[in-house]
């Protein structure tokens, strides 16, 4: 009974789902992962203040003694506060967010390549959260010195809530995506979408294209963008030396060529009929 039972399930596993049956999916993952970050939510609002005092802290180191943030309407400190709650409570499940992403994609995949769920998680919940720091304590203090240092007797910097939160939480995202990089390089290379040698034929246009999302995504000083691009640079060459350990052998790709005319799989490719 325990056989057939299994058989049936490996059957069931295996056969292509329908348009309807991925929807379907796709909604169930979509809401474990905002399950996830309401059970967050309601850790992190009781530190909303605390947070945003954190993320504070950078541009009220440059900023003239005694002078903060200010807020126009009423309600904008309220909602600011449950935003920055909204913020970290997704940081928080980025771990549970990434593996429903996995598991979604997952059914497309070669067995073998299955078992990189747990890297794949662990590694690109490291370099988001890296990303992320790397541009408030490394970033921050720059941009914010460039942008304070146009104050004179005349014009003094009044920031407001809305409008920082806003600012800081784009350029964070942005850090912590871009930082992603290898670890998506790593998924590419080993479903064989890319490889090494590609990515190093494209290295001139690569390295542009670095430059042109740098000044599109940080202030308009020379200095934050250096501080994208250069990081960006890097993670670009070490996403080539990952691609050429984890790319898809020269014999798998070619395993992958008579399955097209009827023959069988490569060895360790699921069986999807």
């Amino acid at each position: 009974m325990g056989k057939t039972e299994k058989k049936k399930t490996a059957v069931s596993d295996d056969r292509e789902m329908t348009l309807t049956e991925h929807l379907e999916e796709l909604r169930r993952r979509l809401i474990v992962c905002a399950v996830a970050v309401g059970v967050a939510f309601c850790v992190t609002y009781y530190f909303s203040k605390d947070l945003f005092q954190l993320l504070m802290a950078p541009l009220l180191k440059v900023m003239p003694p005694e002078q903060g943030l200010i807020f126009t309407g009423l309600p904008e400190a309220f909602f600011t506060y449950l935003k920055v709650a909204l913020v970290a409570a997704v940081f928080a499940a980025a771990p549970v967010i990434l593996y429903e992403i996995w598991k979604f994609v997952a059914p497309g995949l070669y067995a073998e390549e299955k078992k990189y769920v747990i890297p794949f998680v662990l590694f690109s919940t490291i370099f988001f959260v890296g990303g992320a720091l790397f541009g408030y304590y490394v970033v921050f203090p720059f941009g914010f010195s460039f942008f304070v240092g146009f104050a004179t007797d005349f014009i003094r910097p009044m920031p407001s809530v809305k409008e920082y939160f806003s600012f800081s939480v784009r350029m964070l995202f942005a850090f912590g995506v871009i930082f992603e990089l290898p670890v998506f390089t790593m998924f590419l290379a080993r479903i064989g979408l890319i490889n090494a040698q590609m990515l190093s034929r494209q290295r001139k246009y690569a390295f542009l294209g670095i430059f042109v999302i740098s000044a599109v995504l940080t202030p308009p000083d020379v200095a934050s963008q250096l501080m994208m691009a250069g990081p960006l640079l890097i993670l670009y060459e070490f996403s080539i030396i990952i691609a050429r350990i984890f790319g898809r052998r020269p014999k798998e790709a070619a395993g992958e060529e008579p399955e097209a005319d009827g023959a069988a799989p490569p060895k360790g490719r699921e069986d999807k009929k």
